[in-house]
């Protein structure tokens, strides 16, 4: 069972460059950190952030007024000595500027750290910096066990306490849902909605899915730069650094996959690069090579429990016998029962290919996950976090109030494979799910075919794009899932609930920011286009699905007002 870490959020402070969020303005504040934006602003160029220092700011505690022109709209440039006060949704710390309470967002400065930043960009009303050094270190400091934390974009927070990184999580939601979704924080029914944030018991190794990519152009810490590098020294198999799309972080291990999935990445970084292989990676910018990706999958055999790894090698043409020394070497791994060639013959950067080819083993992997056993494609959607997703599955459930006496529709939207439909499905009469990916849909219907499930209708459609007539090719649900992506919904989808007028939602949500603005909606509607909310939120669930990481999962009930 997952650690409940009881943050007690009612104690929390309310934080007031939070407030108008909700209009998306250059007014609004960084809390979101771009909301649509698929990544976060965090880039820049090296030249510049090593370039002259200005005259520091500090920040002073002086009653003198400030001048407003340097201290409230720092320059591009300046230089500050800065306190992060705490984290912002996507991880980013947030500072102020002394006396004028001018904000400035910091990629990896931690709550308690007093440090100089370099201001590298202005944004309406805050601005960006970057962290030259530390003064002090934050709260709750803990060595970060992994040799890549201080580059890789992936674990900001792996030097923060992890009683210390859902606490801050729990507070952004908090503050989200009362600023975005206008719930009122000092409405005492609220305060019993939001529940504490269910902490991750395993927080290391918990990624059954890791994706990395070959690269030219291997990126490293200035200090480790020791002139022009060029050939095959300057290869890399990694993450991308930060802001960067053709440089990659060379990574031999990584803590958040499994021991099995580490021991294929040993082999294949410890022979990929030798000339008489005559292996190539992808070159973004000149669009030649031929590795663009490596994908290790994680499950477990539905007989014994036993890992299973599935291996996904992603490449610009389809050359087999290219890759058939590797092959070889990570075949006699006993977990790895699966080897891929995804072929992707496009300049875009993605994992997913044109034609897919079995080199070894079984096209699937199979994993467990609330007893029922689901097979897993290349380019399958499945919980990233298999231990962590059972008890996500398990507050869906107990939020959906299911009778048990299988007289219920219920109506799974953005339904993936299926996971969660699945799991419902024994309980209900019937379960309707629709997804846009076909592959997923496709997916769904065999994992309903293998665990013998007869009472689910999956349709593959774009939900952002739905008619006056959807709705009629099923009954009215008694409870309506959805699991939209980063996103959120769509106008149209909202307006169509909200005219379904379902007796419950239950809402899944991986941004908690376009959460509390689909919910603000459904809750109280959209004056400006007339539209009339008729939900009430009577639970609400942060989950930390990913420790070391920015992203929080929320699981929310609304019930018909």
């Amino acid at each position: 069972m997952a650690t409940v870490n009881y943050c007690g959020f009612r104690c929390l402070k309310s934080r007031p460059w939070l407030q108008n969020v909700r209009s998306y303005s250059s007014s609004s504040v960084a809390a979101s950190c771009s909301l649509n934006s698929p990544h976060p602003s965090s880039s820049f160029d090296d030249s510049e952030a090593q370039g002259p220092t200005t005259t520091a700011t500090t920040t002073s505690t002086s009653p003198a007024t400030p001048d407003r022109s340097q201290s409230f709209f720092p320059k591009r440039g300046q230089t500050l000595e800065l306190v992060c006060e705490t984290l912002a949704f996507k991880g980013k710390g947030v500072c102020k500027v002394a006396d004028t309470g001018f904000v400035l967002m910091c990629d990896r400065a931690l709550p308690g750290e007093r440090f100089l930043g370099r201001v590298t960009r202005k944004k309406g009303s805050y601005g960006e910096v970057q962290k030259i050094n530390t003064i002090s270190p934050h709260w709750d400091f803990v060595d970060a066990p992994c040799e890549y934390a201080s580059h890789c974009g992936g674990c900001k927070t792996q030097n923060l306490l992890y009683e210390a990184q859902v606490k801050a999580k729990e507070q952004q939601v908090h503050e989200l849902m009362t600023h975005v979704g206008r719930f009122s924080n000092e409405d005492l029914d609220f305060s019993m909605v939001m529940k504490p944030i269910v902490s991750c018991d395993i927080q290391f190794h918990y990624r059954n899915k890791m994706e990395f990519s070959f690269s030219t152009k291997q990126w490293l810490p200035r200090d480790a730069m020791k002139g022009e590098q060029g050939g095959e020294n300057s290869f890399a198999l990694g993450l991308h650094a930060p802001g960067f799309f053709d440089k990659v972080l060379n990574v031999e291990k990584c803590l958040l996959q499994s021991e099995a999935a580490n021991m294929v990445l040993e082999v294949i970084q410890n022979c990929w690069r030798d000339p008489p292989l005559g292996l190539s990676p992808y070159d973004v910018r000149a669009h030649t090579g031929f590795l663009k990706h490596l994908m290790l999958r994680t499950g477990r055999d539905a007989k014994t429990g036993s890992q299973e790894l599935m291996v996904n090698f992603v490449t610009s043409s389809y050359k087999p016998e290219l890759l058939e020394p590797l092959i070889g070497k990570i075949s006699a791994i006993p977990e790895v029962i699966s080897i891929i060639n995804n072929v992707n013959t496009s300049v875009g950067n993605t994992s997913v290919g044109e034609e897919e080819y079995t080199l070894h083993g079984k096209s699937t992997i199979t994993e467990i996950l609330r007893g029922l056993t689901f097979q897993i494609s290349a380019n399958s959607f499945f919980q990233t976090n298999t231990h962590q997703a059972e008890v996500l599955y398990k507050l869906i459930e107990d939020c959906a109030g299911i009778r048990g006496d299988g007289s219920e529709i219920v109506l799974d939207l953005f339904c993936g494979t299926g996971t969660i439909g699945l799991t419902l499905a024994r309980r209900v009469k019937h379960i309707y799910g629709y997804e846009v990916v076909p592959q997923a849909i496709t997916d769904a219907r065999r994992n309903a075919e293998l665990n013998g499930i007869h009472n689910a209708t999956f349709v593959q459609g774009d939900l952002n794009k739905i008619g006056q007539d959807f709705g009629d090719e099923f009954p009215k649900p008694d409870i309506v899932i959805s699991d939209p992506n980063r996103p959120g919904m769509h106008m149209k989808l909202i307006k169509f609930l909200l005219k379904l007028r379902a007796p419950r939602i239950i809402y899944v949500s991986c941004n908690p920011a376009t959460c509390a603005r689909d919910l603000d909606y459904l809750c109280h509607g959209v004056a400006e286009q007339n539209i009339e909310g008729c939900y009430q939120l009577k639970r609400l669930h942060p989950v930390d699905m990913f420790p070391h990481t920015p992203h929080i999962e929320c699981v929310c009930l609304l019930e018909l007002a």
